[in-house]
This record gives C-alpha cells, structure tokens and sequence, in this order.
C-alpha cells in the first residue's frame, strides 16, 4: 500500500492552466514569463546538471528530498553518467540536541501558541562535519543536496527547492514530512505547525532570504513525480516587473467547522468534495505562493520571494517600517449556512510584542462582502458586564460543555452589504452565520484567543483550543455597545467625484495602521499610488480591466483580490460590466503606525 503523501480534498495545482472567463473567480491567479522559460521534469533538470561539475541543492522543510534525489538519479543512468550524491543531513545536529535547543521558543504545553525564535540555519548543524563535505574529484557529477546545503559554499551553482505553505500543511497532516531537525513526524499536527511556524519558517525564510540572489535554478516541489522549474535569472527578472506593475498571489481554501456554502457555489474550480469552506486565504502573504505562467505551464515561488527583492518598490514609503513583512491581509470568513464563529479576542500590542515575538499585532476589520437578512456580527460588550461572572461562565462552559448565553454579553449588530466594522485588538468579536466577510487587517493571522466555541468541535471531532487566560489578559471592558456604535462601525464619506465616479472614505479605527476606501464608478477610474501600495478588492460588478502606468494589462474579476504596488505610480481600473462597480482599497498609512 503506498503511503499517503497529502491529507487534503484540495486539487493538485494542474500542470498547465488557462485564463478562467470574464466574471468567472480564477483560483489560479498567474504571472505570465513568455518565451520558453518553464521547463518541467527530471529531464531537462538533468540536462542543465550535466554541464557542471558540481552542483548544490539547497531547499525548504517538507521537501521530498529522495523522491528528487531518485528522480534524477534515474534520468542520469538513462545518459549513462554516474552521479555521486551527498546528503547534506549527515552534518545536522541528532534530533535530541535540537529538541532541546528549539524548546525555548515552543511555549511549553500551550496546544498553539510560541515564540519567534531567535536561532539560525548554522545552529542547526555540526559546522566541523560541515567542513568534511568536500565535493568527489574522480565523480563525472557531484550534488550536494539536502536542506542547508548551501552551508558547505561550494562553488558551484545553486538550485533551490521551493514548496507552497499550503502543500506543506498537506505533507503534514499525512505525516509525510517531519520539522527541520526532527528524525520523525510529530503525533499532533497542531504541535507540528506550532514547530513550523515559531522556528523552522523563520529559520529557513532567513537563510531564503540569503540566497535568494545567487539562485541559479528554482525548482517547484508540489508535483515531486515531474517537477517545473525556471532560472533564478528568470525569477528575479519576473518578480522586478510585478513590482513595479501588480500581482495576485494564489489564494488556498479551507473547509472548517462552522464553514459556509459562499465559496462552494461561487468558485466553481474548487474541489466540491468538501463539507463546506471556512476560509479563503485571499491574500495572507506568509502562507502564499505567487503562480509562474509560460505557454499554458505553471509553477510557484513562495511569496517571500518578493519582497527579499523588491520590497522598497511594493510598499514605497511604508518599506522602512516593515521591511520583507508584507503588512496587510485580505481574507474570506464564509458562514453562509454554517454557524457562528467562535467568540474571540486578538492580543494587544505590547502584550503580543512580548508574548510572541512578533512585530504588529493583528488589528482587523469586517468588510461585508455578501449577506442575508438574518446576519449579524458580534461586537464588543453589552452596557455593565460584569467581567468576573462572564469569565466564570465561560470556564464552567469549558469544563462541564454547558452552553453561555452570548447576548447577555456580547453586543450584537445587524451585518448588510458593504458594512466596515473595525475590530482593534482587544475588542471581544466575531461574526455571526450567514456572512461573507472580507477581513482586512494587519498581517498577522493565527494569534486568536478564542472565549467560546458554541460547544463545537473541529472536523476531526477534536475540540478547538479555548484561550480563557489569555484572552481576559487582553480584552478591554470598555468597548461596551455605545461606543461601539460611535466608533467601531465605519461611517462613509465622499473624498471625491466627478462624472459617474467617487471615492469614499472608510475611516478605520486609530488603532489600525491603514486606512480603507472604495472607488464607485461606472466607466474608469484613474489612481495614483501616492508611493503607497494599494490592496484591492472587486466588492461589487463582475470585473475590472487593470491598466497599469507602464501600459501593463490584466483582468480581475467579482471577488478577486490583487495588489498594486508603490513603484507603479498610476494605474486605470476601467469596469468591464453593465453595472456599477466597486473595488475596496486598504493602504498603509504611516501617520498611524504605533511600533
């Protein structure tokens, strides 16, 4: 029986796409690289080897480093070449003295939460065995290969590996792949994505973000049997234009336990073979993979990529405040004839700085995209609750499964199309079913302290981490209902108009570091960047032509998300609809930055 490589309903990313039809959501967004740059296979990835004398290969955690290994070494017996390879693994520390040395960072017991860690790839590895590997004088072909290869500065060229966020969590669920360092798969997914999150991506985006220039070859991991794979010189030369023009990362689904029917029948391209779908993650950068199109042939880089390159051309004035962090999130909560999120609480500040090592905290909004009549959002505390008998509530319910009476507490608001309701960490919050919401916010995305899960369990039938502690550290009792509906409920003015156009203002809290506006028109509309980059939406119309300064063109249709960097100093939205169209626009606004 062949073991399981992926625990997912989701699709293979397909070997060649197509445009989708106007109107149509294209959940294989793609950057075109015309003129023969794609290659696919093991073939012709041999064919560029065997120039060399030597060659290093270097990659991501979650890589089937054997699977490439035999891949290759078949094509070269088929050239009758004999390739000597050595595993870069043999230099890396046992797997007990990693444990010990990552422990610091991993939070103890805590089912979720971590630290940043502060540790680098060299830690990780033995530097005299390092040393020892030295490249076969008497082999026709030496690889160096493994995770850290780069390590040994062999001078020769480099190939990385690269795999998609998405299909590593994949690998994972199946326990196909370990943690950097580990010899085995954790038991508990939620423990391996903990590991993976606080220490082996930071850890190995630091060395991405080293070699990313000397890259000579990018190889594409997330279809081992025939992978694709383009140039460093092609890579870089790609994501140059994209920064000074647009991109739209791929977005990923995800079925969850109070998730909807929003996505499921209006994304056609998706698996149905799935409950439903909770989440889209329309645009959460350090799970994202930006797609590589050439003659029908595809393949993905991670979206880190960009930014270690251009990130003073994507975020223009806001690049010396985050850096490589993109600092904006788009993403959908879909409870269309699901259930009600969790009531919950995002940490504050100082507190998540402290906590977790991170540099913002997860300050976010409710944009509603679509919704029924019934829909309401949960927001904020009723006028005099008393915050001793809500906690004994909550920690009853969580002992002895006894339900809470939500409404005594929490304050209640009807959700209509097009409503903002700002969520500033610290505000207790969550949305009700029968809601497509937009959720804009800094980037952060998996710090939610959840109060109350309606007594529900995961689709494992698990029940999902309750953070009562944590979250009563962070909750502020003074966003009662009246200030809720003075302050945390955008209120929309007309910045400007002129013939059949408008922009309109979406004030956000003064918490937020960005601000929220919408374009209405009905023919085109002409934007200035400003030197700020412009995260949009299609919230309303069936699709929008993008011009861009340098004459640049793509389509974006109803509910697509994609982004205009700062470097690309004007562009065109033209409506390509009968009706009205809308496009939501969130940016960063220096003046509000806190940190």
């Amino acid at each position: 029986m062949t073991p399981q490589r992926r625990k997912t309903t989701q699709i293979l990313l397909p070997n060649a796409i197509r445009p989708t039809a106007k109107g149509i959501y294209d959940v294989y967004p793609h950057f075109g690289v015309h003129g023969g740059h794609i290659h696919e296979g093991y073939e012709s990835l041999v064919e560029y080897i065997a120039q060399h004398r030597t060659v290093v290969v270097d990659g991501y955690v979650g890589v089937f480093w054997e699977d490439f290994r035999n891949g290759l070494t078949a094509e070269f017996k088929k050239k009758g070449i004999h390739a000597t390879f050595i595993n870069v693994a043999i230099a890396q520390k046992k797997a007990r003295e990693i444990d010990a040395l990552i422990a610091p960072f991993l939070g103890g017991d805590d089912a979720i939460f971590g630290t940043r860690t502060t540790l680098d790839i060299h830690d990780f590895f033995d530097v005299k065995t390092l040393e020892t590997l030295q490249p076969d004088p008497n082999a026709a072909v030496c690889i160096l290969y493994g995770l850290g290869s780069a390590l040994c500065q062999w001078k020769a060229p480099l190939i990385y590996i690269d795999l998609p966020k998405n299909e590593l969590q994949f690998r994972m669920r199946a326990k196909a792949i370990a943690n950097l360092g580990a010899d085995k798969p954790l038991d508990n997914p939620k423990e391996m994505y903990k590991r993976f999150y606080f220490v082996d991506w930071v850890v190995l985006n630091k060395h991405k973000q080293q070699l990313s220039g000397n890259i000579a070859i990018i190889v594409d991991d997330q279809r081992p049997q025939r992978p694709y794979w383009t140039t460093g010189a092609c890579l870089r030369t790609s994501l140059k234009v994209m920064s000074e023009n647009f991109f739209r990362v791929r977005p990923w689904f995800e079925p969850g336990p109070w998730g909807g029917t929003w996505i499921k029948e209006n994304f056609q391209q998706l698996s149905q073979e799935v409950p439903n779908y909770a989440w889209s993650f329309e645009l959460i950068t350090p799970e994202n993979g930006l797609l590589l199109e050439d003659q029908g042939k595809v393949m993905e880089v991670s979206f880190d990529f960009l930014m270690y390159q251009d990130f003073e051309n994507v975020l223009g004035d806001a690049a010396p405040y985050f850096g490589y962090e993109f600092p904006i999130r788009f993403d959908y909560l879909d409870t269309f004839d699901g259930g009600n999120l969790s009531i919950q609480v995002h940490s504050q500040q100082d507190y998540f700085v402290g906590e977790f090592g991170e540099n913002f905290t997860q300050d976010e909004c409710y944009y509603i995209l679509d919704a029924k009549d019934d829909a309401k959002v949960y927001l904020g505390f009723k006028e005099g609750v008393d915050a001793k008998k809500f906690k004994g509530e909550l920690q009853k319910s969580q002992q002895h499964a006894t339900a809470v009476e939500v409404d005594h507490y929490v304050h209640a608001l009807t959700a209509k199309k097009h409503d903002l309701f700002l969520i500033p960490s610290g505000t207790i919050h969550g949305s009700g079913k029968n809601n497509l919401v937009l959720e804009i916010s800094a980037t952060p995305y998996i710090f939610t302290f959840k109060l109350y899960d309606w007594l529900r369990l995961d689709l494992d039938g698990k029940p999902r981490p309750i953070n009562i502690e944590r979250g009563f550290e962070n909750l502020d009792f003074t966003r009662t209902e009246s200030v809720i509906e003075k302050d945390f409920i955008a209120k929309p003015t007309v910045l400007n108009q002129g013939k059949n156009w408008k922009i309109v203002h979406l004030p956000t809290h003064k918490q937020h570091f960005y601000e929220v506006h919408r374009y209405e028109f009905e023919d085109a509309l002409e934007v200035a960047t400003d030197n700020q980059c412009h995260v949009l939406m299609v919230v309303e119309g069936e699709s929008v032509r993008l011009t861009t300064k340098e004459g640049v063109q793509q389509r974006f249709n109803f509910a697509e998300t994609f982004v205009i960097p700062a470097a690309c100093e004007s562009y065109t939205l033209t409506n390509e609809g009968e009706s009205l169209c809308k496009v939501v626009k969130a940016f960063v606004d220096i003046e509000k930055i806190r940190f």
